[in-house]
């Protein structure tokens, strides 16, 4: 990432896009703070890189993650570039999953978004400036069988996103919503079991991410990276066609 600030807070560090987010933060010289609820995965993130910081989180609790966020500041001064990678995704057929496993994954996904936005953006709003990243996914765009709790949060984030976009359009913030299909990292992993996964193209995180900072850069607030956009595209302007295709793909 072509990163001018001084400063970085990552969710969802200890492992895939996260992880990469963080180490290359590092590497423009940043000081990064690496935060996730795995704590071994972290270690290994920050291995090698004195300037990362870890930092154990749960998303999904308010108070802890004003208080992480308030010790970064304390330390470091404010937050140039938020990463907000956390998330989960258990796949299965929607009336197969227990009801409070759907509303976990609105609990982090979604809910853990809006904990971390507040905790981080009135800063940087404060200061008119800083980079706003948040991963959203191409399931944000178009609903998947067997991922329909995690397409639900993720078109919350989408929207979400937008809204504060548009209300943050006085300020000198960049904000770029990253929607990416699959990529090849350890999520895979929670969709593997209920997904049919062999044979789905996948994204190397480094694609991913580069699009971000194209994304930045050029003042779009969404990255489509890979195929995305054309899937967008098509689910706009011919949506009968696309969900039959998605339900012959994935059921």
């Amino acid at each position: 990432m072509a990163f001018r600030g001084k400063v970085a807070f990552v969710t969802g560090a200890a492992s895939g896009l996260g992880r990469l987010a963080a180490r290359r933060l590092a590497a423009s010289g940043a000081v990064v703070v690496a935060a996730d609820i795995d704590e071994p995965g972290l270690a290994d993130t920050a291995r090698h890189a004195p300037n990362i910081a870890t930092q154990a989180l749960d998303v999904t609790n308010e108070a802890s993650v004003a208080g992480a966020v308030r010790d970064v500041e304390g330390e470091h001064g404010g937050i140039d570039r938020l990463v907000h990678a956390a998330a989960i995704a258990p796949s299965g057929l929607l009336l197969d999953q227990p009801p409070e496993l759907i509303r976990r994954v609105m609990e982090v996904d979604y809910g853990g978004t809006v904990n971390v936005v507040h905790a981080v953006v009135p800063g940087m709003v404060e200061r008119d400036r800083g980079d706003l990243v948040v991963f959203a996914s191409l399931a944000g765009w178009l609903p998947a069988p067997r991922l329909g709790a995690y397409t639900a949060s993720k078109f919350a984030v989408v929207a979400m996103t937008e809204v504060l976009a548009m209300e943050l359009g006085h300020t000198r913030l960049r904000v770029c919503c990253a929607c990416p299909p699959l990529v090849d990292t350890p999520l895979l992993e929670q969709i593997a079991p209920d997904f049919p996964l062999e044979g789905q193209p996948k994204l190397r995180p480094e694609v991913v991410l580069d699009a971000i900072e194209r994304a930045l850069e050029s003042g779009d607030l969404f990255a489509f990276p890979g195929p995305a956009a054309a899937a967008v595209v098509a689910r706009r302007f011919a949506p009968r066609q696309v969900r039959k295709r998605m339900a012959r793909l994935l059921l």
